[in-house]
């Protein structure tokens, strides 16, 4: 028998889409970096920071799990984004900022929607048109719509970020981006 994995909706916020992460206090902006986490590096994700068993999403093969830093400081761990590659689209079945990250006394703005503009930056270098898809937990459908643009698919809690979104989040996140014309 064919063990289903379950499906996460994801409660992710998009605070606010900045040109990078943003220091909450001083307005600061820092210029950041994603880069690929191996299992190799998996002890670089303590457990006891992040709501989701990032050690596990690490060990599934189809699995490619993210990590962004600021680049004056490559060791702390912003935020963290797992994507599937479904041949035709990204699916983002995961996405978190550090728990330093959330709530009022974040200390960054902007993380997850860095993240999500990754994402849809490997879709475009991928081919795949920036498509990018995700499960949203039902009272954030909403939010998302207004703040990526992305769309339901049918009265499900699947939606997607198309073309034309993807394309305005990735050239206000990854200004040197090159791609072909929209």
């Amino acid at each position: 028998m064919v063990k289903k994995k379950l499906e996460i909706e994801l409660d992710f916020e998009i605070d606010k889409l900045t040109n990078s992460i943003e220091n909450t206090l001083s307005g600061e902006i820092f210029e950041t970096e994603i880069t690929k986490l191996s299992i190799n590096q998996a002890k670089q994700i303590k457990e006891a920071e992040w709501g989701f068993e990032w050690h596990k999403e690490l060990k599934e093969p189809a699995n490619e799990v993210y990590k962004l830093t600021t680049l004056n400081n490559i060791t702390i761990i912003q935020g963290l984004i797992c994507f599937i590659d479904k041949g035709d689209h990204i699916f983002m079945p995961l996405i978190e900022s550090a728990k330093f990250n959330k709530g009022k006394p974040k200390l960054y703005r902007g993380v997850t929607g860095n993240l999500v503009a990754y994402a849809c930056k490997i879709s475009f270098e991928r081919g795949y048109e920036g498509i990018v898809s995700f499960i949203a937990k039902s009272q954030l459908i909403e939010h998302y719509q207004q703040t990526l643009g992305a769309k339901r698919f049918g009265n499900s809690n699947r939606m997607f970020i198309d073309s034309k979104e993807s394309h305005a989040l990735v050239k206000q996140y990854f200004k040197n981006f090159i791609y072909g014309k929209l």
